[in-house]
């Protein structure tokens, strides 16, 4: 017996690239050392999908208890019910309850302790939108599934490497509507739930939060936008005076480069591409998307569905090896 718990790594959009990243880390898994997970899914897909990449690879259909022991020889699928016939690049009316039902169980799984986190694989919202799908994205039905019917915790997405770490506290809204949107309280709750899984899930004792300005200059003292003084800057107040390690506003311009980044855990930015520009530039292909502020453990690879490389095996699973490692770490922080 063993008391390792296996990863919960979702099927994603079946069409896309999640299936063949997960075939391929799992065929290399000695050379980079993976921990050991299962694929919530269908096993018969899964099967047709690695004899179109020309993947050697033996399939186990287990239980979670059995996916630790069964993972060095074979691949662990446990299987959803879900019959799954979507090709490469083509997907089709099995997509949608295929992703949904992989994602559900993998939920399941990690809250009733057979797995140690959950690790999802892309999907495509527009064919999970077809399909009646009624939630924005991946996020926010990770968080209805936490909920449990009651009222649903507050996700926080960061974007990780072993470079940079940084969350952005206005997401997916034009730049318009996210000045409009942006507040102090948004600011407060967002770096709040950083601080405290930083500390929890990350084993960082007292996490060092950079707060970006919104404006050029962070405001230029009021003359070039009075944001960061009006909201920004209360914001950090209050963190500080809640006992957390939090700097700012400061220029966006100059948060980024080496020697910056050597002062900060994570860098809390106050619209989307103020976050993922220098991540993506400085870890385009291992980059991780973590989710804060859930009662579980969830990462995912930073990339989409790839529809137009799937079942070539050009794509790299680089970012998806960086999601199960981190996943494993976070979940032996917390043990």
């Amino acid at each position: 017996m063993t008391d390792v718990k296996p990863l919960a790594l979702t099927l994603g959009e079946p069409a896309g690239i999640g299936p063949d990243i997960a075939l391929t880390a799992w065929s290399r898994r000695r050379e980079l050392a993976l921990p050991p997970f299962y694929i919530a899914g269908d096993a018969s897909f899964l099967a047709q999908r690695a004899q179109t990449l020309g993947l050697t690879v033996d399939i186990a259909r287990v239980s979670a208890t059995d996916a630790v022991s069964a993972f060095a020889s074979t691949l662990p699928v446990i299987e959803t019910g879900t019959t799954t016939t979507a090709k490469p690049g083509r997907p089709d009316a099995t997509s949608a309850p295929a992703g949904i039902a992989s994602i559900r169980h993998a939920v399941d799984d990690v809250r009733a302790g057979r797995a140690a986190a959950v690790v999802t694989n892309p999907i495509a919202k527009s064919v999970l939108y077809r399909a009646g799908f009624r939630h924005p994205g991946h996020t926010e039905y990770l968080a209805e599934l936490a909920a449990d019917g009651g009222v649903a915790p507050r996700p926080v997405m960061m974007l990780w490497s072993q470079t940079l770490a940084v969350i952005p506290v206005t997401i997916h809204l034009s730049l318009r509507d996210a000045i409009d949107r942006l507040s102090t309280r948004e600011i407060i709750e967002t770096a709040t739930i950083a601080y405290n899984d930083l500390k929890r899930r990350f084993g960082i004792a007292r996490p060092r939060l950079a707060i970006s300005g919104l404006n050029p200059h962070a405001g230029e003292d009021g003359t070039l936008g009075t944001e960061d003084r009006d909201i920004v800057a209360l914001a950090v107040a209050h963190l500080q005076n809640a006992g957390i390690d939090a700097r700012g506003p400061l220029p966006a311009d100059t948060m980024f480069h080496e020697a910056a980044r050597k002062t900060y855990d994570c860098a809390i930015c106050m619209y989307h591409d103020q976050a993922l520009i220098p991540i993506k530039t400085l870890a385009f292909d291992d980059g991780v998307n973590v989710t804060l502020g859930l009662p579980f453990i969830r990462t995912s690879p930073d990339h989409g569905t790839a529809f137009d490389i799937a079942g070539s095996g050009r794509a790299k699973p680089s970012s998806l090896v960086a999601a199960l490692h981190l996943a494993a770490r976070m979940a032996a922080a917390q043990a």
